[in-house]
């Protein structure tokens, strides 16, 4: 007799099961996908024991037909595709007919449903893939199903499922992602009685976003539009060059929002859910010198393109894709997002407390509060609210102090060294008062309302703080910048553009510097010494793992030379192997920068302070350093006024 024997359909389903259904989130996965398909716009799901003992999804889709219910639960029984010429171009999110009969293998299920075609609905009831019942149920049109009991007669796959907070979160996480990516729906989540995500329709993905994750998260984001571009592709064997349509809109967040890992990065190509590696890295290299390493941003992309771009049929659960043109998708998604962040230049900002319980907000609306603050002098300060004659209701007007124009200049405070007592607790240094050289900031002008960057040219520098940190004043608030990264910023770009012209000043130096190199790092010595030349060095073999240093970039003292160099090696050994050659150039940009920017604790003169912000305004990236770090963060007016419960 031979060895090889044809699978009983009871066994073929639970070895797809094992495939489809991995978790209580895998279920409510593919249910939510068909009720998608089906042309649902409600979305109610019920779920206990983060989904062990229950899951019940409902929808107000098309239904089915009776005979289409039973047929629903055959093994690639679909209404998706009738031909293998379907699969070139899938437009559904389910198309595999495997899902139905999988989870109705590994659980106690029941279906009703009614299409709209019909006057009465159909009912059904599964145990572990046996049909129990089927009976005409009055029904309102929809579907609604429910699954008892997952892995009832799979003991060894439940022993596998995590604590009901870790089920109940990929299930939360899975319906927060389908409800960003159809804003005009609505979807209602409840666990064991209580409410985890109720949304209802709005107009457009930002309203979204703020329904789901809040007015913070939404700061912080930066909008990417809509962004089309016909990209040409290369000629295939046996057809023509041509060119295809890829769009790309969402939000990303900017580069000061660091998450520690990518579960906040939600990516859908053609309203499909997907984890892609591809589109992963390109949203990693966006954010390229701009954010540490290690660190990942908020990111909600939607990609469109052909249907004959996109390969959905590569992975049982359908959460992976394959682009037919990889490398112009992960091009395209990564200098959009560059692109943007670069134009836009969105500014960290310093959180001010909550509002205390029981404390109303108040005095002015803040649109009115702004609107008063029209013809303001940042430069001069209103003395009335300090006056003994200010009554109560006097300050709680606080902003029309800020409008008052007090007849004479007031005296500014100056905290010098002398200003603090010496012997005062917690004080370990200065804030140093930079005298007042100008006239009104903006005089006569609207105020400008900027949540980017762009405000950088227009501060009113105040003074340094510790000798580090430079303390400035704006229309949008005030400003704290670090002067090290700042400048560190400023000399990366420098060098940079000095490569690209091939003008980079560099300082001899007046003996050899001779390092001493590991085998490891003579190799990668080999590798990247044209680009090290390149930038300033002059270096050459000096025998046996030895190098001879002659040369250093300007800026670079002596002292540093050594480190710069193993910095430089150091990085090569541990990123650079698969990195390119621009990568490699901007990498040791980054240290040569580093090495040469003025350092904390270093006091600056007034002058040194107006010129290190006009040049960081200048820089095409003033959010972060070449290593990722902030630059500068800003306590907004209206944090200001939040935090003395002014509004």
């Amino acid at each position: 007799m031979g060895r090889i024997r044809v699978l009983s359909d009871h066994v073929a389903n639970k070895i797809a099961a094992g495939e489809v259904v991995e978790r209580p989130a895998s279920v409510v996965k593919e249910l939510l996908e068909n009720s998608l398909d089906a042309g649902a716009t409600e979305f109610r799901l019920d779920v206990e024991a983060g989904g062990r003992r229950l899951i019940r999804l409902s929808d107000n889709g098309t239904g089915m037909m009776r005979d289409d219910a039973l047929l629903a639960f055959e093994r690639h029984a679909t209404s998706k595709l009738s031909d293998v010429k379907d699969l070139l171009s899938i437009a559904t999110l389910g198309f595999r007919g495997e899902a139905l009969p999988s989870i109705a293998s590994v659980s106690r299920l029941s279906l009703e449903t009614r299409s709209r075609e019909e006057q009465t609905g159909t009912a059904i009831e599964i145990a572990g893939g046996k049909i129990l019942k089927c009976e005409d149920a009055a029904l309102a049109g929809g579907t609604i199903i429910t699954v008892r009991d997952l892995f009832y007669n799979v003991p060894a796959r439940k022993k596998f499922l995590r604590s009901d907070q870790t089920e109940i979160a990929h299930v939360a996480s899975l319906m927060t992602h389908y409800s960003l990516a159809h804003h005009d729906k609505s979807f209602f989540l409840r666990h064991n009685g209580s409410d985890l995500l109720d949304v209802t329709p709005v107009e457009t993905l930002r309203e979204r976003v703020y329904q789901v994750f809040g007015s913070q998260t939404l700061d912080d984001l930066v909008d990417l539009g809509e962004q089309d571009r016909a990209m040409p592709l290369p000629a295939d064997e046996g057809e023509p060059a041509a060119a295809r349509r890829f769009r790309l809109r969402g939000f990303v967040s900017g580069p000061h929002v660091h998450k520690l890992n990518r579960n906040s990065i939600y990516l859908f190509v053609n309203g499909r859910l997907i984890r892609d590696r591809l589109l992963l890295h390109a949203i990693s290299a966006a954010y390229y010198n701009i954010m540490p390493a290690g660190n990942y941003p908020f990111a909600l992309l939607f990609i469109d393109c052909d249907l004959e771009e996109v390969d959905v049929n590569v992975h049982p659960s359908k959460t992976e894709v394959r682009f037919r043109h990889g490398s112009l998708v992960h091009d395209f998604v990564r200098d959009t997002v560059r692109d943007v962040l670069m134009a836009q230049r969105p500014v960290s900002r310093m959180i001010s407390p909550g509002q205390p319980p029981g404390q109303p907000a108040t005095h002015l609306p803040y649109s009115e509060f702004t609107q008063r603050m029209e013809n303001a002098d940042f430069g001069v300060l209103a003395a009335e609210s300090m006056l003994p004659s200010a009554t109560p209701a006097d300050a709680a007007l606080l902003p029309e102090f800020l409008l008052r124009r007090p007849p004479s200049p007031v005296p500014r405070f100056d905290f010098s060294d002398a200003s603090i007592p010496a012997d005062m607790p917690g004080v370990t240094s200065t804030v140093r008062a930079i005298p007042d050289t100008h006239g009104p900031l903006f005089p006569n002008s609207e105020i400008p309302q900027l949540d980017n960057l762009d405000a950088l040219r227009d501060l009113r520098p105040l003074g340094q703080l510790h000798d580090s940190f430079i303390i400035a004043a704006g229309r949008d608030g005030l400003w704290i910048i670090d002067q090290h990264v700042a400048h560190e910023r400023i000399l990366f770009e420098q060098v940079l553009e000095a490569r690209r012209r091939g003008k980079v000043e560099t300082q001899g130096l007046l003996m050899p510097m001779v390092i001493q190199l590991t085998a490891a790092q003579q190799l990668d010595y080999v590798r990247i010494a044209d680009e090290l030349n390149a930038l300033g060095f002059d270096t050459e073999p000096f025998g046996n793992r030895t190098i001879a240093v002659k040369s250093a970039p300007a800026g670079v003292t002596g002292s540093d030379v050594e480190k710069v160099v193993f910095e430089v090696l150091e990085i090569a050994e541990r990123e650079m192997r698969k990195a390119s050659l621009e990568d490699q150039r901007a990498a040791i940009a980054a240290s040569i920068a580093c090495r040469a920017a003025i350092k904390i604790n270093m006091r600056l003169e007034p002058a040194k302070i107006e010129w290190l912000l006009r040049a960081l305004a200048a820089t095409s990236s003033p959010m972060s350093c070449p290593h990722g770090r902030p630059i500068a963060v800003r306590y907004a007016t209206r944090d200001i006024l939040k935090t003395f419960h002014r509004i």
